[in-house]
């Protein structure tokens, strides 16, 4: 078999193929099992399940029946199909864009590793390795299996895993895990587990296991529904009784499809799935890919982030933020910020990549990005001492032309002690008990401060010196501080405020150190009082928590993912509807559990993104708040065209009803009603789904948990205006009676078009708008009202009437339409006016 050669001795053997296809029948595949995806048939016949759309294909058969029997025809009845499919399309089209466009976001996983097989090393697709496999592993890799260090060295990125942000070094017998990158440096390693095996799959079937639960907006939309249908229900039956005394049995079924079509809102269905999908749009214009279309609105409603703090609030990647070097005078600076900036520079493993940018260890790339600036590579690097968590620094001999340095870098404390010179006012002098203490203080305190210190030293040696080690042993002269951080991204801090002016508490839970933590929670603008780390909250019982909680604690830090899930839970059992925020596979649990679980793009891990509801394709929480300021705007909207719609469907049945008891024959016919609704009322409903946000959408507090759509004032308004509605057109009915039925019919079917006016109206006065410019804002309102009266115009007066039933109007039907719906419109303010004296819930 071939032997696989490393530095020294050591040789590593691989497996042939023959054993590794069967040791693939025996385990399966390299692969993490994802939930069943839903096939697009599936996701087609889910948009037909509500009760509102099967009242209304109820209805549509019926009314083909009734019409078939009767020898009519069955433009009403296809009319209803209709609509029911616009509504089931249009939902398709979001659901099934969102699941492929996570898909292909998993397709971005690199496919392939390098093993050693058959006495060479080849690259195989990862799902085709094996446990007893020998995995090549280099910088930019990624792991794909669980595994230990045969031989080498690299850094390895743990946080999908374990939260926290910084590398960590893997060398023989160390383990390394499915998912991490590598930053830098070589290694083989032996897999040990793969699929479902591995630390990855264990997270990942626990994920599975968690029930998908309904959003809140999928809940309040199931219970209006219900209640809806329960409604009509009963109101038919009412009706089909009492007109069965006066009418034929054929006759009194068309009344009640009549009142089933106009208690309905056939439409509502559609002009929601519309408003979410046109939110869902906007969302990912803005950065934010919604994988399920009713999270849309429903992280509107959310009054907690619980948000990760690296890559999130934060830029993602360390940062140089300044030199410090001790000592008072001036004299002599350029000469340590040169020797600084070499130090940087040379005492580095970080490798250019052709953009222009570096591949290694994060604090290596900061470095380099920062001393790139001012000097270019030169010489050669004779010897070296690798980093490791025992030494806590790197040193290396470098060679310029006739010069040899060795340049250091490391922990504060342990350069210190190795050296004994320091430069003060350009002279090189000897480092004593009281200037390592002043520095020792300087760097706590910038280490309070939550940035991350590093010490530079340096030696001048002969031509002579090969050794590293022996020059450390002889003392070194130190140079100064490089102070790091992570900076947080420029646009959080106002996204921060605005989210607090909205009511929303931020929670920040991160893996990183308390220090850290809180220093980056003060600079972005989280309010918290103190920190709480993952050891204290494992001496915490759930109520302790919870007292801390209300106690304003809202930093956590070094926490596992089991802590996460903890905060949520105690937060969701307070009522809080949480958004949980997380790019690796120790937060999938916790946003798949959360209200609304929103995934990192680019950061972000399979199994993270798989649990989610939201993926930010750039990672920044300043895309969370307008995510949420979306949902609420939608919110708004779509309880705008619901009090649209449901006010006219309140006349419609009461107009049909009343008609029923009183009158001797039908006052709308089914089509007519359809038209009311589909056409004339839908285009405006629909209209208002593309209201911009109301200037106070960020500055009230998140609507109550259990408020549904209609609320009490809500309610009251649309009963008040709806019950004045409805007698104004029956008064209109009665007044041009006396002209014929035909036109009396004719005029009450037109007077609910120009009833549009005054609901808008009474709309845009109960949002409080500043001017006059605001009400007319949405100009596809404007251009819809305008429309619903040109194609009324049209029913009216072209041969089109024979199938709606109607005849032309005369001047004096219309001068009575105008002066209704002039009393309209001042009835209607003045109802809206009494709501708001007897109530004070939002609109």
């Amino acid at each position: 078999m071939w032997v696989y050669m490393m530095k020294g001795d050591l040789s590593i053997r691989g497996l042939t193929s023959d054993e590794a296809k069967k040791l693939l029948n025996k385990y399966g595949p390299n692969r993490i099992v994802k939930k069943k995806t839903r096939s697009p048939l599936e996701i087609f016949l889910s948009q037909f399940t509500s009760p509102i759309i099967l009242l209304l294909i109820v209805a549509a058969l019926v009314s083909l029946y009734i019409n078939y029997t009767n020898g009519e025809g069955y433009f009403d009845s296809i009319l209803i199909l209709i609509i029911v499919f616009a509504s089931g399309i249009a939902g398709f089209i979001q659901d099934y864009k969102a699941e492929r466009a996570v898909e292909a976001l998993q397709r971005l996983a690199t496919p392939t590793a390098h093993v050693i097989r058959d006495g060479r090393e080849i690259s195989i697709p990862a799902t085709d390795i094996v446990p007893g496999d020998v995995v090549v592993l280099r910088g930019g890799d990624v792991v794909p299996a669980d595994g230990t260090v045969l031989d080498g060295r690299i850094d390895v990125d743990e946080s999908p895993l374990t939260g926290e942000s910084h590398s960590v070094h893997k060398r023989k017998d160390e383990k390394v895990f499915m998912g991490c990158s590598v930053y830098s440096g070589f290694a083989l390693i032996e897999v040990h587990a793969t699929g479902m095996n591995t630390e990855l799959g264990k997270i990942a079937a626990k994920m599975v296991e968690i029930k998908e639960e309904e959003t809140p907006f999928q809940k309040q939309m199931r219970q209006f529904g219900n209640k809806l249908v329960m409604l009509t229900l009963f109101v038919i039956m009412i009706t089909f009784f009492v007109s069965i005394t006066k009418f034929s049995i054929v006759e009194s079924l068309m009344i009640a499809i009549s009142l089933a079509v106009a208690a309905v809102p056939e439409d509502l269905p559609a002009v929601i799935t519309i408003a979410l999908s046109l939110g869902a749009r906007r969302m990912a214009k803005r950065n934010a890919l919604v994988r399920k279309l009713s999270i849309t609105e429903s992280i509107g409603t959310v009054d907690v982030i619980c948000t990760d703090k690296t890559g999130t609030l934060t830029r993602g990647r360390m940062t140089v933020r300044d030199l410090w070097f001790p000592g008072t005078g001036s004299k002599g600076l350029s000469e340590l910020r040169s020797l600084a900036i070499k130090t940087m520079f040379y005492c580095n493993d970080a490798k250019p990549l052709g953009d222009g940018s570096w591949v290694g260890d994060e604090t290596d790339q900061a470095l380099k990005e920062y001393s790139s600036k001012y000097i270019t590579e030169e010489g050669e690097r004779l010897d070296e001492i690798p980093f490791t968590s025992e030494k806590k620094m790197m040193a290396v001999l470098h060679k310029f032309d006739d010069e040899r340095f060795v340049f250091v870098k490391g922990a504060p404390e342990v350069l210190l002690g190795m050296s004994k010179y320091i430069v003060s006012n350009g002279r090189k002098r000897r480092l004593t008990a009281k200037m390592k203490q002043e520095i020792l203080e300087k760097n706590d305190e910038l280490s309070e401060n939550g940035y991350r210190i590093l010490g530079l030293a340096y030696r001048e040696v002969g031509s002579r010196v090969r050794s590293v080690q022996k020059v450390l042993d002889t003392g070194l002269v130190f140079i100064g501080l490089v102070i790091l951080s992570d900076p947080p991204r420029p646009e959080v801090r106002s996204a921060v405020e605005d989210c607090y002016s909205a009511g929303i508490r931020i929670i920040m839970i991160t893996g990183d150190n308390p220090r850290t933590a809180l220093a980056v929670a003060r600079e972005v603008g989280i309010r918290s009082e103190g920190v709480i780390t993952g050891d204290d909250l494992d001496r915490m019982s759930d109520e302790q928590l919870k007292d801390s909680l209300d106690a304003g604690v809202n930093v956590f830090a070094r926490t596992s993912p089991f802590h996460k899930l903890r905060i949520l839970k105690v937060l969701q059992r307070e009522g809080h509807i949480v958004a949980m925020t997380g790019d690796g596979v120790n937060d999938a649990l916790a946003i798949k559990k959360a209200d609304v679980g929103i995934a990192m793009g680019i950061k972000g891990t399979e199994v993270a993104k798989e649990a989610s509801h939201i993926i930010l394709l750039d990672d920044n929480f300043y895309t969370i708040k307008e995510a949420i300021k979306e949902g609420r705007t939608i919110f708004d909207n779509i309880r705008k065209f619901v009090d649209y719609l449901l006010t006219c469907n309140v006349a419609e049945v009461l107009v049909v009803l009343l008609a029923t008891l009183f009158l001797p024959y039908i006052s709308l016919y089914p089509v007519q009603i359809l038209w009311i609704n589909l056409i004339t009322d839908g285009l405006p409903a629909l209209a208002l789904s593309l209201d911009p946000p109301r200037p106070d959408v960020m500055k009230r507090p998140p609507r109550p948990k259990d408020e549904g759509i209609v609320n009490r004032k809500l309610a009251l308004m649309i009963g008040g205006i709806g019950v004045e509605k409805a007698i104004i057109i029956i008064l209109t009915f009665l007044v041009v009676l006396p002209l014929g039925v035909d036109r009396a019919r004719s005029t009450l079917f037109t007077a609910f078009i120009l009833y549009e006016f005054v609901r808008i109206g009474v709309i845009r006065y109960n949002e409080k708008l500043a001017s006059l410019r605001d009400w007319f804002a949405n100009r596809y309102l404007v251009i819809s009202l305008i429309l619903s009266i040109v194609l009324q115009f049209v029913i009216l007066y072209s041969p089109l009437n024979e199938y709606f039933k109607v005849v032309p109007l005369g001047w004096f039907e219309w001068e009575v339409l105008m002066i209704g719906t002039i009393l309209g419109l001042v009835l209607g303010i003045l109802i809206a006016k009494v709501v708001d004296m007897i109530t004070h819930e939002s609109y």
